[in-house]
């Protein structure tokens, strides 16, 4: 695992840059923040060196300088649109945002809830944001969006929606998912703003695809594999080609967006100060990276993982297949494939000796350790345990659970559960070496090492079970799975 990021160098550089676009404006900017504000592991993977708080991080740095707005689409309030990493609808992730920037001392201005056209569970969750004394606005469908500038940029179109009173020179327009409307509540601002003869300026801040590091650079490639259900792509940017002659990379929908976007704020302030979306960007993670070969190779890992995701996706729902299809193309762009892996090679070999499930991890050192299903433990359970002896120095052989541990458990499971599987999971198999730890210092230690697993892959030659999956995530183990369950059913729970 080795650093190609320099997390310190970028978090200064960043701040340095979105001070400078401030002053660009005279002192006033409504940031877009795209993709995840804190918890960016997909950064962190591709990316070895990059802290998933790096961008909150940031932000912290300028604290003094920062208010938020949140918004959420009143359709997907509507619809309980729910985000697919936490279990939790848009709604409750709003509440959850505002707990955390609250708790980090963030200034929060209030949640703009767009599309708004009468939404019943809208005017529910507006109610329930009053009762909580959080200040909601609302933005309102526009007819024409985003084409007929004349009207969108009017009385009648942004002028229809209400206005956010901010104070601060920096606004982070953020939202608990894609489709919230960040773009349009930062051009409604700027709108409102400008009528009020404040002069306020527009930049966007996406960490992928990265704007200075060629089109097919794995880092890249990685960004289109984490978007592979939206069938989106990494393009050259024209319009930045063609006025400076420079080659960089952007997104597809913000370089078909552009000409618009530039439409509107000419139509606001009188010009753009833009010339491409590369400019409307502000992004230093290029110049975050210190060691290419190892974000190339974290890179293209991250694209395997991905294909594996999405080849299970198939297995389970039936749906997905041109999402697989394009992670084999980019798998092959990348020069590498699904059996670049020595945890798969390891767990497959090891099912094909046992006959049973069978799983591997590669640890830090670059070791491999496996895991193979028994009267007691699953594959999940077995290859947990023998990798945190190896991590923690403990022989392979040396029993570190107890017996006084394992069997209340299993008795629970079979006699009062009524379970027809006697085998641990993972999770029953931490709390049994948790109750071992108190008596064993050899379990203790291995305790202590869970930490140390964070970021290790581990592969599943079948599907892994729910509850085996969440524990492993919990810990921080990127899970891998051949696309195929233990037994050939129609449910699996």
């Amino acid at each position: 695992m080795r650093t190609g990021f320099n997390n310190d160098r970028y978090i200064s550089m960043q701040a340095e840059n979105i001070r400078k676009r401030i002053d660009l404006f005279g002192g006033k900017l409504y940031l877009e923040f795209g993709g995840k504000l804190f918890d960016d592991y997909h950064a962190s993977r591709v990316l070895p060196g990059f802290k998933p708080d790096a961008k909150i991080s940031m932000l912290k740095s300028l604290v003094d300088d920062v208010e938020i707005i949140i918004s959420i689409n009143a359709n997907h309030i509507e619809k309980s649109k729910v985000r697919g990493d936490l279990g939790i609808t848009y709604d409750e992730d709003v509440l959850r945002l505002m707990d955390i920037f609250r708790g980090m001392g963030f200034l929060v201005s209030g949640v703009v809830i767009t599309q708004y056209a009468g939404q019943s569970n809208a005017d529910a969750f507006r109610k329930r944001l009053n009762s909580l004394g959080i200040k909601s606005y609302l933005h309102f469908p526009i007819e024409g969006y985003p084409y007929a500038i004349d009207h969108i940029v009017s009385d009648e179109g942004m002028g229809r929606n209400e206005f956010v009173e901010t104070e601060r020179p920096l606004v982070v327009v953020t939202a608990p998912g894609p489709g919230s409307g960040k773009m349009a509540t930062c051009l409604s601002q700027l709108y409102h703003e400008n009528k009020r003869g404040v002069k306020a300026g527009y930049a966007k801040y996406e960490t992928f695809p990265i704007w200075n590091l060629p089109l097919k650079h794995p880092v890249n490639l990685a960004y289109e594999a984490a978007t592979a259900d939206l069938n989106d792509a990494n393009i050259i940017d024209p319009f930045h080609l063609e006025a400076y002659g420079e080659t960089t990379v952007n997104y597809n929908r913000d370089v078909e967006i552009y000409p618009v976007l530039r439409a509107m704020m000419e139509k606001i302030d009188g010009e753009c100060p833009y010339q491409s979306p590369t400019d409307m960007g502000v992004n230093m993670a290029g110049f975050g990276i210190d060691d290419d070969d190892a974000c190339r190779q974290a890179s293209c890992t991250e694209i395997i993982r991905r294909y594996y995701q999405a080849a299970v996706k198939v297995k389970k729902t039936g749906t997905g297949e041109d999402e697989v299809k394009k992670l084999e193309l980019l798998m092959n762009q990348a020069g590498i494939s699904p059996s670049d892996s020595p945890a798969r090679s390891a767990a497959l070999l090891k099912e094909e000796t046992t006959g049973l499930p069978a799983a591997a991890m590669e640890l830090p050192d670059g070791s491999v350790v496996v895991g193979k299903t028994s009267t007691l433990l699953g594959a999940a359970s077995s290859l947990l345990i023998n990798a945190l002896k190896k991590v923690a120095g403990i022989e392979k052989k040396t029993y570190i659970i107890s017996d006084d541990a394992l069997e209340p458990i299993t008795r629970l499971k079979t006699e009062m559960l009524a379970s027809r599987n006697p085998r641990l999971h993972s999770d029953e198999m931490l709390i049994a070496l948790s109750i071992s730890s108190a008596s064993d210092p050899l379990a203790a230690k291995a305790m202590e090492c869970c930490k140390l697993l964070r970021g290790c892959d581990a592969y599943f030659s079948v599907i892994l079970s729910a509850a085996d999956e969440k524990l492993y995530k919990k810990l921080g183990i990127n899970v891998l799975c051949e696309p195929k369950y233990e037994q050939h059913r129609f449910y699996h729970q």
